[in-house]
């Protein structure tokens, strides 16, 4: 199986060790991960405030760079979701023949980290260690549009070491929804005072979630608060392992 990387420009750019703690994940597992270095971003900012036919190339490079891969894999459920639900739309709307047929052949491939390892290699245990108290808050693109479920649930329950708990109200939006964030910003900042008093009544060390856009938005919270509590993407727990340093 040829699998690919999309790393997504925003954990490129600011969350580099999500990237490469896939790529360790994949590797013991016994598989090659391929990063195409031409990969740019998915045009999901373009396409979420308006400027859609500016994000259409966009769509015709996500096609052209990540043809001939049987798989690819992002740590972002945003970033799947925008691929697979509506990169369709664009190529139909602004785009030709030949961009509809391939965005019909390549984004059907694309998947987010935990759907890839649960349903694609069938496997919960990846070997991970992680001796720590834990809480998983399930992002909004995962779980509404790419609808995980519990797939990120059943990996971490297998991993080695962790103490996890269930976060109240967990499937609620933090408030950071991208711009809705900024333009929004005394509601998004009540949504995101109700997710880390939740967060807080877990008594846990570390949040888990499988978008660093969610996790940036509630670690600031988090910080400014002087909680003590870490955030850390699904794929560095996945990877972490008892050779690690503590």
């Amino acid at each position: 199986m040829r699998i690919a990387l999309f790393i997504t420009c925003f954990n490129d750019t600011m969350f580099p060790d999500t990237g490469k703690a896939v790529v360790k994940l994949l590797e013991r597992l016994g598989h090659t991960v391929h990063f195409p270095q031409a990969q740019t971003c998915c045009g999901q900012m373009h396409f979420n405030t308006g400027y859609r036919p500016e994000a259409t190339p966009l769509v015709r490079r996500f096609a052209d760079v990540f043809s001939g891969y049987d798989a690819i894999v992002t740590p972002s459920g945003s970033c799947a979701g925008m691929v697979r639900e509506h990169h369709a739309t664009l190529a139909a709307d602004y785009g030709d023949a030949p961009l509809r047929t391939r965005v019909g052949e390549v984004a059907p491939r694309v998947y987010e980290l935990s759907e890839f390892l649960v349903d694609v290699l069938q496997v919960t245990d990846v070997g991970a260690y992680f001796p720590h108290r834990v809480t998983y808050h399930p992002t909004c693109h995962s779980l509404r549009m790419l609808r995980v479920a519990d797939r990120p649930l059943q990996l971490l329950r297998a991993v080695k070491g962790i103490d996890l708990v269930e976060l109240p109200q967990g499937d609620s939006c933090c408030g950071f929804g991208g711009t809705f964030a900024l333009k929004n910003p005394d509601v998004s900042n009540a949504m995101l005072a109700d997710k880390v008093r939740a967060i807080q009544d877990t008594g846990a060390e570390v949040l888990c979630a499988g978008d660093n856009s969610c996790l940036m938005h509630i670690g600031g919270g988090l910080s400014r608060l002087r909680t003590g509590v870490g955030t850390l993407h699904l794929a560095e727990i996945l990877a972490a392992s008892e050779g690690d340093a503590a």
